[in-house]
């Protein structure tokens, strides 16, 4: 029988994990909730992995935080702050004889596209992930770019110019999906201000009570964008994210990197126009980015013992 990889996504909410071979086939999926403590935590994956440890040949993980992929040691651990400083991947090589790899889950989306999506055979590309905040990762000469202190593709901490600055100057603050639905929602006047998919109805009604926060929204984006190209001279970036799954979001972001360029005339003419599209893999990016990371961590240590 041949063996498979252990992937798992873990997510402030749920921890999702698959079984997936080498070339990227997911075989089987499973969900469960998050724990909200560091015991429970790791009694639920230790679980997991030891019901299946049988059966693969590896483990790989998508996070959230701050992570040095050489020891896996997760820094702040974003919504879920019991894993600061938990070199996750030596815990778990030294409890299961396997080899493991960590890697953020904003670096893992942008990995499974550079493996098998729509980054495949790009050399200067970007992915962005529209959620709670800004992630993504950053590709150059074919390779994710991790950064001297790992955290190269976190675009939630870039600054918008303001007088007195605070958390609102932040681009992970308006460029936030979860407060784009939530400001809408309080527009609509929803019951329930998490409902992005009534949301989405009215903006692909084109509603006026909302559309004007979309595009603000959507402009921001595209000001990202553009910056990125000034410094890296991107050739492609793809937007991943649950509501990249809307053909409209991919669309207006579009139109407002066109409105932009259009704008400044100097910038139109000296920088390169670019594809924009949505990522290949949603639901399933970080399981196989993770994966990839492990993929190519294993080759590595195999071509170092050459």
């Amino acid at each position: 029988m041949e063996l498979n990889y252990l992937s798992i996504d873990i997510g402030g909410t749920n921890i999702k994990t698959a079984m997936i071979d080498r070339s990227g086939t997911i075989n089987s999926q499973n969900r469960l909730k998050t724990p909200t403590s560091e015991a429970a935590f790791f009694r639920v994956l230790d679980n997991e992995i030891a019901d299946v440890f049988e059966r693969i040949r590896g483990i790989a993980i998508s996070c959230p935080g701050k992570i040095d992929p050489n020891n896996g040691t997760v820094f702040y651990g974003g919504s879920l702050p019991f894993l600061d400083g938990i070199p996750l991947k030596e815990r778990l090589e030294r409890k299961f004889n396997l080899p493991v790899a960590v890697i953020n889950d904003g670096k893992a989306a942008a990995l499974s596209e550079l493996w098998l999506g729509n980054l495949h055979q790009i050399n200067y590309g970007a992915a962005i992930t529209l959620g709670t905040g800004l992630g993504g990762g950053i590709i150059i000469d074919g390779n994710l770019v991790q950064g001297s202190h790992y955290q190269a593709g976190e675009f939630s901490f870039m600054l918008k110019p303001t007088a007195l600055p605070d958390i609102k100057s932040l681009y992970g603050f308006s460029g936030s999906a979860v407060a784009l639905i939530k400001r809408c929602s309080e527009k609509l006047h929803l019951a329930e201000v998490t409902k992005g998919e009534v949301v989405f109805e009215e903006l692909n009604k084109i509603n006026p009570i909302i559309y004007p926060l979309f595009q603000e929204f959507c402009q921001e984006i595209a000001y990202i964008i553009i910056n990125l190209q000034a410094i890296l001279d991107v050739e492609r970036v793809v937007i991943g994210g649950g509501i990249s799954a809307q053909n409209l979001v991919i669309d207006e972001i579009q139109t407002q990197y066109l409105t932009i360029r259009k704008s400044i005339p100097i910038l139109n003419d000296s920088i390169q126009k670019i594809e924009i599209i949505a990522c290949k893999y949603r639901n399933e990016a970080n399981l196989l980015g993770a994966l990839y990371q492990l993929l190519l961590d294993v080759d590595q240590k195999y071509q170092s013992a050459v």
